[in-house]
């Protein structure tokens, strides 16, 4: 069962808790902190553009590479979106014609992967195709967040559409089930259901610390996405929903 097919339509609607204004804020704190220049910057993951259309309009000349093309369909009929080049690719295997100044991913893209080497290889290509110094800045949903919401049922209703949002949270494996049943509303007043199986991976912070070292990147520091303060001590980790990690290229 394929993701973000039938949700693509109707994934803005129903994200539109999501914080995108300070999740953007906080990239560009970061790129400043570390001295990021105004150049081109790649989004992984990037979805319906949220994130790449706002750091355009900060400026940045902005790649966006997502693997679902329903959902990048959804991006281009943005009309901020001109000017962005985006690529139907899995982040897995990306390729772009030449370096840039940062790899952004958001969003718990990076949850998608289902293991270690698929991260490794993520943190790879990444460094592969950073300037000198540049940076690679991603967050992640931890093993906290997944553990509480545990196996779990949201549902949602909307005047166009609705959906069921099914949750299991395996603890051994730290591996992540969302069964999805949408319901959306089309052209002749009656609606479509679709259904959808999302699968996320919860890394530990050491997981992900030794991609980020094995890769060839420097680490810089790891934190708190929603305080942005530094996270350092163990217990801080187990009390964190959500994390940034920022590391650079120091190999080039």
């Amino acid at each position: 069962m394929e993701a973000y097919t039938g949700f693509a339509t109707v994934y803005d609607m129903y994200m539109d808790n999501v914080p995108y204004d300070t999740w953007t804020e906080n990239i560009k704190t970061l790129f400043e902190k570390y001295n990021m220049p105004m150049e081109i910057v790649c989004d992984l993951g990037c979805g319906t553009g949220q994130i790449t259309r706002r750091l355009k309009a900060a400026g940045y000349d902005m790649i966006g590479i997502d693997n679902s093309y329903d959902m990048l369909m959804e991006a281009q009929t943005h009309e901020d979106s001109q000017g962005i080049l985006y690529l139907c690719q899995d982040m897995r295997e990306f390729e772009l014609y030449g370096t840039v100044g940062a790899v952004v991913s958001l969003c718990d893209s990076i949850n998608y992967l289902c293991d270690y080497d698929e991260l490794l290889t993520v943190c790879k290509l990444a460094n592969n195709y950073l300037d000198p110094k540049g940076l690679f800045i991603f967050d992640v949903k931890t093993e906290h967040f997944y553990e509480t919401l545990g196996c779990s049922t949201i549902a949602e209703n909307r005047e166009t559409g609705s959906f069921i949002w099914e949750n299991d949270y395996d603890v051994e494996t730290r591996d992540n089930s969302y069964f999805l049943t949408i319901y959306d509303e089309n052209e002749e007043g009656t609606f479509d259901r679709y259904e959808e199986e999302h699968l996320q991976h919860a890394f530990t912070v050491d997981e992900i610390k030794k991609a980020i070292s094995e890769s060839g990147l420097e680490l810089l520091e790891v934190l708190d996405v929603a305080s942005m303060s530094p996270v350092n001590a163990p217990e801080d980790f187990k009390n964190s929903d959500r994390l940034y990690f920022i590391a650079r290229e120091v190999t080039k």
